[in-house]
């Protein structure tokens, strides 16, 4: 799965509570000069220009596979912050980034281990890695998706098998992050479960967040007349699973890892 097809608009629905994990992420950044970072999966750009400037970063390069989404980015790049396509699984640099920051982008790539290797490889002497990725996959947001997905006229439209849950797919326990951070040489580390309690306005506003998500995986499969109805039947299931309520109480489970590197 690639973000490429990825809508920045759809995505930015949800951009306050899509920005609390990554502000609480870049809380456990350390002190110390940051020459040169990079934010791989940096989506629209707009909280890859404010970690620069929260960090005081000399040179922040943003990187994601998305022409939509670096399109957008593109507006906030200036003297300080640059944005390019890459494909941030096989990126890497030669041990001269001071940090690497990757929030809710790791969960697309197999591997996490080999990808983590790779990142804390291009870190400096004293380098920071900062990641945080949802671990949300036994929610009905996701489970529901995953059960139509199975059902008729999909199962057939998908090819007999429908694409899998990324985050169920990929996604390690915390204490296994933090085992390789050990492993990989971080001589500080901070890895933790946390439970974002966001208030939606109500339950269909679920179908309008996971659709900038995890839904774009049938999206990029099904015909777009087809995606329009199993987006209505996703909703039926969905509010059959979770009641309709007005608020909707929309918890969000996340596992946030940081690491330092030996100066």
């Amino acid at each position: 799965m690639t973000m490429a097809d990825w809508n920045p608009e759809q995505y930015r629905k949800f951009a306050s509570e899509r920005a609390q994990p990554f502000h609480d992420l870049l809380a456990l950044v350390g002190p110390g000069p940051i020459r040169s970072a990079v934010d791989l999966g940096c989506g629209p750009g707009e909280l890859t220009t404010f970690a620069a400037r929260a960090l005081d970063v000399e040179r922040m390069l943003g990187l994601d596979n998305s022409p939509a989404m670096l399109a957008a980015a593109h507006e906030h790049a200036d003297a300080c912050v640059q944005f390019d396509e890459s494909d941030i699984g096989s990126w890497t640099s030669a041990g001269d980034v001071d940090l690497v920051l990757a929030s809710a982008s790791l969960q697309w790539i197999p591997d996490h281990a080999a990808v983590l290797r790779q990142w804390i490889s291009a870190l400096a002497p004293g380098g920071q890695i900062a990641v945080q990725v949802p671990a949300n996959a036994y929610m009905p947001s996701h489970t529901v998706a995953d059960a139509l997905a199975h059902t008729e006229p999909y199962l057939s439209a998908l090819g007999g098998t429908p694409p899998a849950d990324p985050v169920a797919e990929h996604v390690l326990e915390p204490e296994q992050y933090a085992q390789l951070l050990f492993d990989l040489g971080c001589e500080q580390q901070h890895v933790r479960l946390q439970v974002y309690p966001h208030v939606l306005a109500n339950s269909r506003e679920v179908v309008q967040w996971v659709r900038g998500t995890t839904l774009t995986r049938f999206q990029k499969q099904l015909s777009p007349l087809l995606f329009e109805q199993f987006l209505a039947d996703y909703e039926t299931a969905l509010l059959a699973a979770i009641g309709d309520h007005t608020p909707c109480f929309f918890p969000f489970r996340r596992i946030l890892l940081w690491g330092r590197m030996p100066g």
